[in-house]
């Protein structure tokens, strides 16, 4: 009896188990519909039933979310590790070149004192500098000439570099007491032995009173390319060698311009360099035996 009982209970919660299954969406929509309907009747209930549900329902979801949490960060602590180990291989990588490096650089280091004591060699002496602050510039269309605050009781000497930043601007040409004159690269009298970087090309960079100084007495082969910086030669012995100037700006028809490197329309202050160089004045007149 019980077997037949049993399977007569099974034979009757199928049909209403389907009967369930095909009007569930109906009553959902049915509820809601309801519950709406009750809202604009009265909303304070609503309110009220909702937040008793959300507070029934937040501890359940509190720890269905730990689980969750807790696997977000372990899976961002393993990319954090695989980051390290990635990072730490890198610089372990980059910290071996750099031992190569410096190897390399005391074999040159050493290997070029010991040149230098086989050859006598004597550095050039330790240069010295004076910062002096712009206060005017005087005759700006047809000369190109700045007044500084230095003079010769601050040790300013008379054809000493003006450099600005880490490029050269001029030259000083007249020393007061208190004041001094420079005068700029760009100058119509402004004369420097340069050198083209790259191409190792002597040249005489010469200022015509525009923005950018050209190059004369360049070689007849000699190819200036657009970007190539220019340095002072050192021929004269009045500056080192290596100091930039400018760059190459253009190659036509009205030469090789050289674009200098500071702004000289926004010179504030100005270093008055002493290379402590045996030498006449800080350029040279232009004429061809200085090749």
């Amino acid at each position: 009896m019980k077997p037949r009982t049993s399977g007569s209970v099974v034979r009757l919660a199928a049909p209403l188990r389907a009967l369930a299954q095909r009007f569930s969406f109906l009553l959902l929509v049915a509820a809601s519909v309801a519950l709406m309907m009750v809202g604009k009747v009265d909303p304070a209930f609503v309110d009220t039933a909702r937040s008793r549900v959300t507070d029934a329902f937040a501890p359940i979801l509190d720890a269905l979310s730990r689980p969750a949490a807790t696997a977000a960060r372990v899976i961002e602590s393993v990319v954090d590790v695989q980051n390290v180990y990635e990072e730490n291989q890198r610089l372990k990588a980059e910290n071996a070149r750099l031992t190569q490096w410096r190897q390399a650089a005391l074999r040159l280091e050493a290997e070029n004192n010991s040149l230098r004591s086989v050859l006598r060699y004597k550095p050039d002496p330790a240069a010295s500098y004076i910062t002096a602050r712009v206060i005017a510039a005087p005759g700006a269309t047809f000369f190109r000439t700045l007044v500084v605050t230095a003079g010769r009781r601050d040790g300013v000497r008379k054809g000493q570099a003006a450099l600005a930043g880490s490029g050269m601007v001029g030259r000083v040409v007249e020393v007061g007491e208190w004041s001094s004159r420079v005068l700029l690269i760009t100058d119509i009298n402004a004369r420097v032995p340069v050198v083209l970087e790259s191409s190792r090309q002597r040249a005489l960079l010469a200022g015509d009173n525009s923005d950018q100084p050209k190059l004369i007495y360049l070689p007849p082969d000699a190819v200036a390319t657009v970007g190539e910086r220019v340095v002072t030669s050192g021929h004269g012995g009045a500056y080192p060698p290596g100091i930039p100037i400018g760059v190459v700006a253009s190659v036509g028809e009205r030469g090789v311009r050289v674009q200098p490197i500071a702004d000289l329309s926004r010179l504030e202050h100005l270093r008055l360099v002493d290379f402590g160089l045996p030498g006449g004045p800080g350029e040279v007149e232009p004429h061809r035996d200085w090749k």
